[in-house]
């Protein structure tokens, strides 16, 4: 499925790997009754006169994570500085150590306890490779506790670690969608940044439903000083629920900047819940490719009246062709929930049950159809490659020129050239300069295989499906396009003249 990413002008870093030394130890958490009985003091414009009431309640649960592995011992400065600097003897004798032996890396970030029992919040690129797993309380130097990884999601950057130990003082998770996490509300970031140490930071909510690059992004973004050494720490509420997982920051030197992102608790916490009662994740999985819906499709569907919803692209085999979706259906509702876009559809199906049957609405041919289908599982499905026919080649292949487009029907030669895999349909030879066409990203090679979501194998089909959309009155058609069968609708203006 796709997703919206945010635009970025900066590298993203990741926060861990660089911090050393130890946090808070603490007492037993508050039920979220006492906590309300502790409200930060506020001044008469709503700003918290201090945090230090806040910091004190929750700090303890808040923990210095430190990994170890084993890495083989480099023989030379391998880029460290330039080949013929002054200091590349300097970084040899550093570097090398002369013996060639294995040596021990370590990396440190921070976490947080959700649990009397010894569960344990952090990032997965905090642990990820390592042999070795410490977790430090306050003071440093103290004991340090050996801990057990209990499963991980590359997917969020989250991770889950337990320690052998009993009445461990612990945070609880908020909501991360309620009041206290809107945007211009206060927050608190705790961790180890930079390896100062125990270190809390406080800002302001910046924004919210960020996404970086993963498909189940729903980060936080904040002002809080947030760096490296803070990964995996928690972000807090003035009540002292966690709402998300310091996990990266935008920077153009390395620190911080004001722009951090932490992932919403909203998502952690059923991650978390998963791995701790399975060691791994288990998504739904409905089984369709979908695409956003942009403005100029929107008069090209029959029925759709705004750019909500997912349009379908394409139905592998799986449980949204077992339940009788098809390729241009409109999804506007999942489970009873209203589909904004593809990403929140993503999110939809990605939380709900494995194996629960559920009820999907989609607009086909401008009515809506309810269909129910039965969630697979996404980390088993399998992707489906469709069995590649042999293509008839035809004595005399006809072509078109149309909306700014040059096309013509599959041949041998076409294929070829192009490495089509599809069997019918159009191929687009050449796109016109400045056509809306070429503004809409279409080039040659791609095949349409679909025009106003009926299917096309000729040019008199195509031309057909132009007439008919005029005869409408539509200002636009809907065209199905592959690209190295990868699928995606795109409404061409239609002439007017």
């Amino acid at each position: 499925m796709t997703h919206d990413q945010a635009d970025t002008y900066w590298p993203r870093l990741f926060l861990g790997g660089l911090a050393v030394g130890a946090v808070l130890a603490l007492g037993q958490a508050l039920p979220v009754s006492a906590q309300e009985a502790l409200p930060v003091e506020t001044m008469d414009d709503g700003r918290p006169i201090s945090f230090a009431e806040l910091a004190e309640m929750v700090s303890p649960a808040v923990v210095n994570i430190t990994t170890s592995t084993v890495v083989a011992s480099s023989t030379g400065p391998e880029g460290m500085v330039p080949e013929g600097s002054p200091f590349e003897d300097f970084f040899r004798d550093f570097q090398d150590r002369g013996d060639g032996a294995p040596r021990r890396s370590s990396a440190l970030g921070s976490g947080f306890v959700i649990s009397p029992d010894g569960y344990i919040v952090t990032n997965n690129h905090v642990i990820e490779g390592a042999d070795e797993i410490e977790i430090e309380f306050f003071p440093g130097g103290g004991e340090l506790l050996q801990a057990d990884l209990i499963g991980t999601d590359p997917n969020t950057d989250i991770a889950l670690l337990k320690v052998d130990a009993t009445d461990l003082p612990y945070v609880d998770f908020g909501d991360s969608d309620g009041p206290g996490s809107r945007v211009g509300d206060w927050v608190m970031a705790m961790g180890n940044p930079l390896g100062q140490g125990f270190s809390v930071s406080a800002g302001i909510v910046s924004a919210r439903n960020r996404a970086l690059s993963g498909t189940y992004d729903d980060y936080i973004q904040t002002d809080a000083a947030i760096n490296r050494g803070n990964s995996g720490g928690p972000l807090f509420n003035l009540q002292g629920e966690v709402i998300g997982v310091n996990t990266a920051i935008l920077s153009p030197n390395g620190g911080s900047i004001g722009i951090g992102f932490a992932m919403s608790a909203a998502v952690v916490e059923n991650v978390v819940g998963q791995l701790q009662e399975y060691g791994e994740t288990r998504r739904g999985w409905l089984g369709v490719r979908i695409q956003d819906i942009t403005p100029d499709m929107v008069d090209a569907i029959d029925g759709l009246t705004s750019s909500a919803g997912a349009m379908v692209t394409d139905v592998p085999p799986g449980p949204a062709e077992d339940g009788g979706v098809l390729a241009g259906d409109v999804i506007l509702s999942f489970d009873g929930l209203m589909v904004p876009d593809t990403r929140e559809l993503v999110r939809m199906v990605g939380n709900a049950p494995v194996g629960t049957d559920v009820i999907v609405e989609v607009l086909r041919g401008g009515e809506t159809v309810t269909l129910t289908i039965t969630l697979g599982r996404r980390e088993e499905a399998e992707a489906a490659v469709p069995a590649s026919a042999e293509a008839e080649e035809p004595a005399a292949p006809e072509e078109l020129e149309m909306l700014g487009l040059s096309l013509s029907e599959i041949t041998e030669e076409l294929a070829d050239q192009y490495g089509i895999s599809e069997t019918e349909g159009l191929v687009i030879t050449s796109v016109e300069p400045l056509s809306d066409a070429e503004e809409k990203g279409l080039m040659a090679g791609d095949v349409i295989t679909e025009a106003g979501q009926q299917a096309i194998a000729t040019v008199e089909d195509f031309t057909a499906r132009i007439d008919a959309a005029t005869e409408a009155g539509r200002k636009s058609l809907l065209l199905l396009v592959r690209r190295g069968g990868d699928p995606r609708f795109v409404a061409l203006v239609l002439d007017t003249d």
